[in-house]
């Protein structure tokens, strides 16, 4: 059998990815293209400029598209921003022959209650997933088709997005000839490339700290059970470096990146603990080849005095957010971080500080191939949602790709074989 080929398309605010995997029979992912470039035309995770925005996505799928030796037909694209919002909801219906097992399509009826909200004209639902069934009030029910009962509810979690923002992120995509496959919340795809099951299982929350904005996402019992965007991310913290030491936006981006790199030991010690202490402290730059000719700042400043407040600032609205949630003490695991600011310097002592509980660095893996570049924090979105793309495709799915030497036109799509086919395509026709 062929392997299947999924592509992702992660917009974010400080850079857009674009991933081409093929998708092995086991489920393991093959890269074979990526592509990242500058963001440009969005301003904290939306659109603001749709000229700007389809340029610099075009360019990153091109890029990945030469890599890959294909074109890309469909992608999922991820979505984020302070527009994104989440409830919980709860549907019963009666199971439509007692005498007999549930079906899938009991499970699609319950689902659509649960969708059956008092929603905003203004928004619409990205995402109804299911936390767990109750059959005849047995509760904690994974996976209820099969089973024999007369009343069935579920409870899920929706995530919803403003409409504006998302039919603006879906035009920039479709103009240029992709379709978008489906819309996946940031966190939601950031969970799926490094939270591990045992993790979700326990109760954990995921924070992904991006450039324009920071996303939050709680698990409990396996599900997601909270999503919330906090508009304050990465690039608020170069733009405090740049205030503070009166340098451009690119020498505090360098600065801050710098500061994040592991320190040098000094081949020879110094004479004293206060000599030694000094040189520490003391931050060359000329190294960095900054406009502003800056050489030598003191470490602790910038840490202490210039990166550490908005850190904690950033924790401090985590923390807001997870007690919003209701989950506060339901989260065992701790944090995880990830994002292209989970690197910033003292972000784990941070954090530990302020939420009171275990935290980690979170990175992508299960993949192979062009694998290099993406297996960092920064890539999570990306790494995630193409693991959430291949989980979505079903078994007998057409491909996302035309291949350049044979352009072949295809005829129609090859429905999903057996049990399992059946189940994704159940689990596809929950996205709205």
């Amino acid at each position: 059998m062929r392997d299947r080929i999924a592509a992702a398309i992660d917009v974010g605010t400080s850079k857009i990815t674009t991933i081409i995997a093929n998708v092995r029979e086991e489920g393991q992912l093959h890269i074979i293209g990526v592509s990242s470039v500058d963001s440009k035309g969005l301003r904290k995770g939306q659109v603001v400029d749709i000229e700007d925005a389809k340029t610099a996505i075009s360019i990153s799928l091109e890029a990945a598209e030469r890599m890959a030796g294909s074109s890309v037909a469909s992608a999922f694209v991820s979505v984020g921003g302070n527009h994104i919002g989440s409830q919980n909801s709860h549907g019963v219906v009666a199971v439509a022959d007692p005498e007999k097992e549930i079906s899938a399509d009991d499970v699609r009826r319950v689902v659509d209650a649960a969708k059956a909200i008092n929603l905003a004209s203004s928004r619409q639902i990205l995402h109804v997933l299911p936390r767990g069934f109750i059959v005849d009030g047995q509760e904690g029910i994974a996976d209820p088709i099969g089973m024999t009962g007369v009343r069935l509810e579920v409870d899920t979690h929706l995530v919803t997005g403003g409409m504006t923002a998302v039919r603006n992120l879906e035009k920039c995509v479709s103009e240029l000839g992709v379709t978008v496959n489906g819309l996946v919340f940031n966190g939601l795809a950031s969970a799926m490339a490094v939270l591990s099951d045992t993790e979700k299982e326990l109760g954990v929350t995921l924070v992904d700290l991006g450039g324009g904005t920071t996303d939050v996402a709680v698990f409990v019992e396996g599900a997601l059970s909270y999503s919330g965007v906090i508009p304050i991310g990465a690039k608020n913290i170069t733009n405090d470096l740049a205030i503070g030491l009166r340098v451009s936006l690119e020498s505090a981006e360098k600065i801050k990146l710098y500061l994040s790199e592991k320190p040098k030991a000094p081949a020879m010690p110094e004479d004293s603990p206060r000599k030694r202490a000094q040189a520490e402290d003391e931050l060359d730059l000329s190294s960095l080849g900054l406009s502003e000719e800056l050489k030598k700042v003191s470490r602790k400043t910038l840490v202490e005095g210039i990166i550490k407040p908005r850190l904690n600032e950033i924790f401090t609205m985590v923390g807001l957010e997870i007690k919003k949630s209701g989950f506060g003490g339901m989260t065992p695991s701790g944090l995880v971080i990830c994002g292209g600011g989970a690197n910033t310097v003292g972000i784990i002592e941070s954090a530990r500080r302020n939420l009171v509980m275990p935290v980690r660095i979170g990175i992508p893996n299960n993949m192979s191939g062009l694998v290099d570049e993406i297996l960092v924090p920064a890539f999570a979105t990306s790494v995630g949602l193409i693991h959430y793309g291949a989980k979505m495709l079903p078994s007998g799915e057409t491909n996302a790709l035309f291949n350049l030497e044979r352009m072949g036109k295809f005829t129609g799509k090859l429905p999903g074989k057996g049990a399992a086919g059946k189940l994704l395509e159940l689990l596809k026709s929950f996205l709205p």
